[in-house]
């Protein structure tokens, strides 16, 4: 049994990173709309309750599964501006791009897919989903504890450069509370004046949708955006830096549709976005195992951790959207069979990349100096304080962020199915835009700037992302829809999940997906950081206690460099489930921190 109890219904379910999304997801889908309205709806309010973790001006990849259509990814992670060159960052004697400010944004990306995915698939008018984003802004709502944490520490930053955030989250020179109403005025006029400028493109609700993407990309956001990434910024690298997004690039890209990356493990299909994304680290992570260790045994737990480095070193040396990625060859059952063979009985503390298709793997510098400290020695981390468990940001005053990251997922009674994970453009990675209420996000950061690998800074391309929704069939039709924040760690986390709902006694053949959340998690950072500055933890493993004193004490001897927390303190995991022979549905989301909500009925 789980911790909370399982919801169960045959109406719709909702699970999200927050009770207000849930709640307002399930408004609509009680009001006739499907889960694609209702997941918009529940997107545009994480971006006014949870500032910290995402913003309209930041990305998200969403997989949809249409009631008796195909599995489809959305793309809503921007790409990088034409004149965000490689040498125009080296020449301003950058070695990394900035954890913030605008040299780290790419082109907003998470409102067209929102658009688009309401207009291709919703019922319900753009007014109707962007009512709840909207009273939430102008009346106010209660924020979190993360939202006051994050402000604390950026209240220096804010109070002598970004002076435009102490106007929204400073009110009075106050920090926010969680028994003060924040509003953001500024916010709801841009939906306002947005939907004032689509219902002046007449009654057809498809070109209202199209007329918001156009005041989006051309119109006075876009405009207003340009001008705000042209003006010298202080970032992370303690110097003031113009961005390079122009109104051009805003102009000239929209989402788009693409085919998910499939892989089957017994009688399931995952699907997951494609190599532009650390997706297909799950599915690699799934190819490792073949006669999978008992499971919860220590035996089973580091033979994930294992394959989950093995795993992250192929998503430093073929993942990217600036190269081909042989996914073909990394999901293949030779290329797995030959990596199983490379986990050991005792713990990994070297980046060991394969090679796939006989190609010689391609690390960069900042990578190849990782992997030979951790060669030469054993660093140890205990008690990292950047060493979070739950999703939530760690925030430096810089404003530089380790961990992040909203998530959502939706069933309806027709049996359409959305998994979403919006992130970027969040309270702490650019100042805000006065006369639009949100500021610029950073994805930008996640690049490199040396030329020739995988994830090298180019323009027109994507940087790789860490987000990570799921979608899971089985007999070929969609029945479970899940994910998680938690940069870096989502698709361990998301990997454990999908063993704990298909291997464990108490949860296995019952689709109880709140079972599988409450399990005990853990996750290892043995691998360059995606986060500015791209650390490396050697041998680093965060592991819950509930996985009891005996699997802890084993891994200890097999070199772990373990540092234990508390249960229930690992993820963020939510979930959705349909059963296709009864219709029935299901929902569970992790206890983490509080604020996670799952409803319906």
């Amino acid at each position: 049994m789980g911790i909370r109890p399982a919801l169960r219904g045959d109406f719709g379910m909702v699970s999200s990173t927050h009770r207000l999304a849930s709640e307002a997801a399930f408004a609509v889908l009680e009001d006739d709309g499907n889960a694609f309205d209702a997941a918009v709806a529940a997107a545009f309010v994480l971006h006014v309750v949870e500032p910290h973790l995402n913003g309209p001006a930041g990305e998200v990849p969403i997989l949809l599964a249409p009631a008796g259509g195909p599995v489809r990814v959305l793309c809503g992670q921007g790409i990088a501006p034409v004149g965000a060159s490689i040498a125009h960052y080296t020449g301003l004697g950058l070695e990394l791009v900035p954890g913030t400010g605008p040299l780290a944004a790419a082109v907003p990306g998470a409102f067209d897919a929102w658009m688009l995915l309401l207009r291709d698939h919703g019922s319900k008018s753009l007014a109707a989903v962007l009512d709840h984003a909207i009273g939430l802004a102008e009346r106010g709502h209660l924020p979190l504890p993360g939202v006051a944490q994050t402000v604390t520490r950026m209240r220096e930053l804010f109070e002598t450069e970004w002076t435009t955030s102490a106007e929204v989250y400073l009110p009075h020179g106050t920090t926010p509370s969680p028994r003060r109403p924040l509003r953001n005025q500024a916010l709801a006029h841009t939906w306002r004046r947005v939907l004032a400028e689509a219902a002046a493109a007449g009654g057809d609700r498809e070109a209202q949708i199209d007329a918001a993407r156009r005041c989006w990309r051309e119109g006075f956001v876009a405009l207003d955006i340009a001008e705000f990434a042209a003006r010298p910024t202080m970032d992370t690298s303690g110097e003031r830096h113009t961005g390079t997004l122009t109104g051009a690039d805003l102009a000239n890209w929209s989402a788009s549709y693409e085919e998910p990356i499939r892989r089957r493990w017994r009688d399931w299909e995952v699907c997951k976005p494609g190599g532009w994304s650390q997706g297909p680290v799950m599915l690699q992570q799934l190819a490792l195992l073949a006669d999978e260790p008992a499971y919860g045994t220590a035996e089973y737990v580091h033979t994930l951790i294992e394959g989950g480095k093995l795993a992250m070193a192929d998503r430093e040396a073929w993942y990217g959207d600036a190269a081909e990625v042989p996914l073909d060859d990394l999901l293949g059952a030779d290329y797995g069979a030959d990596r199983r063979a490379l986990i050991g009985a005792e713990a990994s503390y070297a980046l060991r990349p394969g090679r796939p298709g006989g190609r010689a793997p391609i690390l960069g510098r900042h990578a190849r100096e990782a992997a030979d400290r951790a060669a030469g020695h054993r660093d140890r981390h205990p008690g990292r304080p950047d060493h979070p468990g739950t999703g939530e940001p760690t925030v430096a005053p810089t404003g530089a962020t380790r961990g992040d990251t909203c998530h959502l997922d939706v069933v309806d009674r027709w049996g359409n199915l959305v998994s979403a994970t919006p992130s970027g453009g969040w309270l702490q990675s650019n100042p805000v835009i006065p006369t639009l209420g949100f500021p610029l996000g950073t994805r930008l950061q996640m690049t490199w700037l040396e030329p020739g690998l995988p994830n090298s800074l180019t323009p027109g391309r994507r940087p790789r992302t860490t987000l990570s929704p799921s979608l899971a069939l089985r007999g070929g039709v969609p029945v479970l829809a899940f994910g998680t924040p938690g940069g870096d760690r989502q698709d361990q986390w998301q990997t454990h999940f999908l063993l704990a709902l298909t291997l464990s006694d108490r949860t296995a053949g019952t689709l109880d997906v709140q079972g599988a959340i409450d399990e005990p998690n853990w996750h290892q950072d043995s691998f360059p950081s995606s986060f500015y500055p791209r650390e490396m933890l050697p041998g680093s493993v965060t592991a819950e206690a509930g996985l009891g004193p005996a699997v802890l004490d084993d891994l200890r001897r097999r070199g772990h460099d373990l540092t234990v927390v508390e249960p229930g303190s690992v993820s963020r995991l939510c979930a959705v489930a349909r059963d296709p022979e009864t219709g029935a549905l299901t929902a569970g989301v992790h206890r983490s921190g509080g604020q996670g909500h799952a409803t319906g009925r």
